[in-house]
């Protein structure tokens, strides 16, 4: 019998002869992972997965897809990347140009050129636009696609960089301009200006032409918060200045002053939402709140006079109530309109409020539609700017997205949106439906999923299930080319769940898989992969899951807590060591998501979802590719690492690949392509979709590991 080296354990997890995997860019650890992606790649990368690639490639560099726009002043600015420029193009046209059906562009910046000249791997960040006379930029510059930017000013007229400009050396953080001359830096680079988290600790008033390590800090936190920012409110009267202190991820705390420095904190909830404009205020509670002889419900949308609530007012008005699967989604602000979006029982719905006075006049949003996957925003980047003009992206899982223009300042009855833009067809839909369903999870909640495929099948479906569970994000099934032409277009079968964690069904929904619910989260995405098999949809080694980050780590339970119920598992950009996470690059600013580990209270319920530590031998653990990217300075890349290595030595089916750049996100479409089409090829090979050297390298076909 072979003796396993079981490190580490949940009995001692401290013991981890795999911390050297944790050295980014460590010559071993770097060797590693250069074998590890070899060893894949020559499995999961022969012909197949070329064509994949080539298709995926491709379709992602379209020229007939739909440009994405916000608009600053009389332009629409554009990042654009295809086939001629891979790395992307920024440039800029106008509105009456973007609605004709070839506009022109005028370019701004080629990044393909730019990286070229400086011998950097480039990947564009964005752009803050100076706002007032829109001629100058600073640019955001990350190498390799982390996290952390270079920030360049560049000059709009000229089309250069400023040589001695707002230039800012490698760090994370951020700018807001106060006035041509005049930057608000909230950027972790210096001594002491860095939070645990690794995010900034400080603003800083920075003068053009002075030393931006030596601007004077106008607010600061302690260390232990995750991060701080400032930016100039332009909707106000008079010059008044935000800054924004996160002391926990769920947490904010808002104060308002000038140049010199905060003069006054907004008494608001710490973990409410809220957004202002002008002398107006809008707050979403994430806990029931009692102020003023009144409790306003947690998922509740309340607004008031900012100026009146200074003063002492607290009678807010009602503009939303939430229900069990009636829930706010989003809010913004709009040339002092207020649009809200929300879902009932996951179908958009949308409401635009006017206050004047002590009132507040509704209006809905009827014309917006009201099936599959829809968002709402507005065309202006600055919130001063807007005039009523709203994007719109509508799609749904076989209907490619449409981009459509509405204006809010309409006469009633409000108008049909404006067709600006659609994407076409990247797969070939025929022949498929969308249903939803509903699977029961361990503690009795209804847990709802999107199933897209065929009408009619065999009992025997390729199934490609993913979902996310965490952060209040919800996750809506939305047109994707690339299951669509590798799984759907072929005869598979696409699920998504919203398993709890999200927010798609409001705080609840999120409370439900936080912390000690986390456990909760993955016991609902078991239980939709289960109820495929009741209903008849497939067999569990036709399952095949994939999640990335807070979804790499549901995969990575799964693999440990329910390997009876899939074929293959694709895990990306995953937590896994929940032992050490606080620890590694921006865990720490995770702990309210999740608990803390330094506390044994918290490591009870964390060692529950620590699959790093939870893998043993002896188990029916289906294949696995566990995937990352060296440039990720989000999620570690040690947390793949080290669970492929674990998984490996324990002798299971476990497969790692690692490009060198990409961030927490893909360097660009070729490598977003070859990431995505790899996975796929591995989860169709291991389900048996296809000629499988996962098989042959396991040395038992799936079925038999069900069957034993």
């Amino acid at each position: 019998m072979t003796a396993f080296d079981l490190r580490p354990t949940l009995n001692a997890p401290d013991d981890d002869p795999y911390l050297w995997l944790e050295d980014i860019e460590g010559e071993r650890a770097l060797d590693w992972t250069a074998s590890q992606s070899a060893r894949t790649l020559e499995h999961f990368g022969a012909t197949q997965f070329e064509r994949d690639r080539a298709a995926l490639t491709a379709i992602f560099d379209r020229p007939d897809k739909i440009p994405l726009i916000t608009r600053h002043g009389h332009y629409l600015y554009n990042f654009w990347q295809d086939a001629r420029n891979p790395r992307g193009l920024w440039r800029r046209t106008t509105l009456a140009a973007y609605m004709k059906a070839d506009p022109q562009w005028e370019a701004l910046l080629d990044l393909d050129a730019v990286a070229v000249s400086d011998g950097e791997d480039w990947i564009w960040g964005g752009a803050s636009i100076e706002p007032e006379r829109r001629e100058r930029a600073v640019l955001r510059l990350s190498r390799g696609g982390s996290d952390a930017v270079v920030h360049r000013e560049f000059e709009l007229g000229s089309l250069s960089f400023v040589a001695d400009g707002f230039n800012l050396a490698e760090a994370k953080g951020e700018v807001n301009w106060l006035d041509p001359d005049t930057l608000l830096l909230s950027s972790a680079l210096g001594d002491g200006m860095a939070t645990r988290c690794g995010y900034a600790r400080t603003v800083r008033l920075w003068k053009r032409g002075a030393d931006p390590l030596t601007a004077p800090a106008i607010f600061e936190t302690g260390s232990e918060s995750v991060r701080v920012s400032g930016h100039l409110d332009r909707t106000a009267e008079s010059e008044r200045l935000w800054f924004t202190e996160r002391p926990t991820y769920f947490e904010k705390i808002a104060r308002i002053g000038d140049r010199s420095g905060p003069k006054m904190r907004i008494d608001l909830p710490r973990d409410a939402w809220w957004s202002g404009f002008g002398d107006w205020l809008a707050v979403k509670p994430r806990k029931p709140w009692t102020v003023g002889g009144m409790t306003h419900a947690a998922d509740a949308l309340i607004g008031i006079s900012l100026s009146s609530f200074i003063a002492g007012e607290r009678s807010f008005a009602m503009l939303f109530e939430p229900g069990d699967r009636r829930s706010l989604q989003s809010f913004f602000w709009n040339n002092g309109k207020l649009v809200i979006s929300y879902l009932v029982n996951l179908d958009p719905r949308f409401e635009m409020f006017t206050p004047e006075g002590q009132e507040w006049t509704r209006r809905a949003l009827d014309t917006v539609p009201t099936q599959g996957t829809v968002d709402l925003w507005s065309l202006d980047a600055e919130r001063h700017e807007t005039n009523g003009e709203v994007l719109i992206s509508a799609q749904d899982p076989i209907t490619p997205p449409k981009r459509l223009l509405l204006d809010l300042n309409a006469a009633a009855p409000l108008g049909a949106p404006v067709i600006l833009k659609r994407n076409p067809e990247n797969f070939d839909a025929s022949g498929l439906v969308v249903t939803r369903h509903e699977a029961v999870s361990t503690d009795g909640e209804m847990i709802p999923y999107t199933q897209v495929g065929p009408a009619n099948g065999n009992g025997d479906a390729p199934v490609h299930l993913t979902a996310y569970g965490g952060y209040r994000k919800s996750v809506l099934p939305h047109y994707n080319p690339s299951l669509g032409k590798q799984w759907l277009e072929r005869g598979g079968t696409c699920v998504v769940a919203n398993i709890r964690g999200g927010g798609e069904f409001g705080i609840r929904w999120h409370e439900a898989g936080r912390r000690a619910g986390k456990r909760l989260t993955h016991d609902d995405f078991a239980a939709v992969a289960a109820d495929l098999v009741r209903k008849g949809i497939t067999q569990p080694w036709r399952i095949a899951a994939e999640g990335g980050s807070n979804g790499g780590l549901l995969i990575a339970n799964m693999l440990t807590r329910y390997p009876e119920l899939f074929g293959a598992l694709f895990c990306t950009m995953p937590l896994v060591d929940m032992r050490r996470y606080t620890k590694l690059l921006a865990g720490a600013s995770w702990i309210e998501e999740y608990g803390d580990p330094d506390k044994p209270e918290d490591w009870i319920f964390l060692s529950d979802i620590s699959a790093y530590h939870a893998a043993a031998p002896g188990q029916p653990y289906p294949p696995i590719l566990i995937a990352t990217t060296k440039r990720d300075d989000r999620v570690h890349p040690g947390h793949a690492r080290k669970m492929a290595a674990k998984l490996q030595a324990l002798g299971y089916p476990a497969y790692f690949y690692e490009p060198g750049a990409g961030g927490h996100s893909y360097k660009d479409n070729r490598e977003r392509a070859a990431f995505i089409a790899l996975g796929n090829n591995f989860l169709r090979s291991a389900i048996g979709w296809q000629a499988d050297r996962v098989r042959q390298a396991a040395g038992t076909p799936q079925e038999q590991r069900f069957n034993k």
